[in-house]
């Protein structure tokens, strides 16, 4: 290394009395083109190009795109079994270990059966009446936020369960701006997020009560949305996946039920309000042809909830007795609880963790970042320790 430092030093060393003669050269040179040049304009001889006249007037070959060389598939020519088709069942065991987590918000006025259709929709004791409710409980004057967590097992599958109640939402005389501790939550849960993953030395599984998805009970009317709905759906559907449902439909008939949900179909529409699934997050076509059949169709679900069984044709069903009959909570031609059900547990559920977690809640950790001068959130107990240091 010494030994290239010294020649490359010595090579520097001799270039300032070469340049000086290069340059008087470069002016005898030039001298004697342009003599050479007034001698031929004299006589009238045709001017020769020199060398630099001529590369400008051919232009140099263009490199050719580097063209990215095709995959070439190769599962016709295996071997032997390799065992990728594993990776599926590796997956499999390692969440089946871990469990899941699944957030679920009821929203809507007391007396809709929210508490019922979540027990339903889970088939257990769920419901914040369930687990702590006094039935002489007085409605509070205030919107307040109850969660309560279970942890339910099915076929060797763990889920995490929490159920946030919001008792209080559009009972008062004056329900203005009753949206905003539901909305102060659900970023409030963003933020605990945000700060456990910023953290230098974070946890391994940050524990995550982001609010999947929002049951936004309406009144079964049959007429059209409150302004309360409207307000409601139109903030909050930019922060949660909001999906909307008819409570208590076996107070409408079937005419009714069709009208209504069609009624609010528009209504969400004329007023840009996006309920789950949102159209722009469709992946591909398959889910476009799925999702368009439940927006145009299913939303909003017209359901019956009903924790109690009995007895029709010799079968043990959940349902709603009445002086007509048993209205069963999980056949589609009294009630779409099932399509409830399905979509929110057996096709959509990890879906909507990935939209809560890739689209709103990435939107709020942009905004907070960006507010923020791109530096994480200071958290209140490293505020509190600097405050404390002299």
């Amino acid at each position: 290394m010494d030994s290239d430092i010294n020649l490359t030093t010595s090579d520097h060393t001799s270039y300032p009395p070469t340049s000086s003669r290069s340059t008087d050269s470069a002016l005898d040179h030039s001298t004697a083109d342009a003599a050479t040049h007034l001698a031929r304009e004299t006589k009238g001889l045709p001017e020769t190009r020199t060398d630099a006249a001529m590369s400008e007037l051919v232009p140099e070959p263009r490199p050719k795109p580097a063209v990215p060389m095709k995959p070439v598939s190769i599962n016709s020519n295996l071997l032997g079994y390799i065992g990728i088709d594993t990776i599926i069942e590796q997956m499999r065991k390692k969440t089946m270990k871990t469990g899941f987590d699944f957030n679920i918000m009821v929203v809507g006025q007391s007396g809709l059966g929210k508490s019922t259709l979540v027990n339903t929709l889970f088939k257990s004791q769920v419901s914040r009446k369930a687990s702590s409710w006094n039935r002489e409980e007085k409605i509070p004057k205030t919107v307040e936020i109850k969660a309560i967590g279970h942890v339910i097992e099915e076929g060797g599958v763990k889920m995490k369960l929490t159920v946030i109640d919001t008792p209080g939402f559009g009972d008062q005389i004056n329900n203005e701006n009753c949206w905003e501790p539901i909305e102060k939550y659900i970023n409030e849960q963003y933020e605990k997020f945000l700060k456990e993953e910023v953290n230098i030395a974070r946890k391994k599984r940050i524990p995550d009560t982001r609010v999947h998805c929002c049951l936004y009970f309406i009144s079964p009317t049959g007429h059209s949305l409150r302004p309360l709905d409207l307000e409601f759906m139109k903030h909050l559907s930019k922060v949660v996946n909001i999906v909307p449902v008819i409570a208590k439909a076996d107070t409408m008939t079937l005419e009714e039920k069709s009208e209504f949900k069609q009624r609010v179909r528009k209504e969400l529409e004329v007023n840009g309000i996006e309920f789950y699934p949102q159209k722009e997050f469709d992946e591909d076509l398959e889910d476009k042809t799925e999702n368009d059949k439940i927006r145009q169709e299913s939303m909003p679900f017209a359901v019956v909830g009903s924790d109690k069984e009995y007895q029709v044709d010799g079968k043990r069903v959940l349902g709603r007795k009445t002086p007509w009959g048993i209205i069963e909570v999980e056949n589609l031609n009294h009630c779409e609880f099932a399509l409830l059900r399905d979509f929110v547990i057996r096709t959509h559920l990890q879906d909507l963790k990935e939209v809560t977690h890739n689209i709103h809640y990435e939107t709020y950790r942009a905004k907070r970042l960006n507010d923020n001068g791109g530096l994480p959130p200071v958290s209140v107990d490293t505020e509190e320790s600097h405050d404390s240091n002299p």
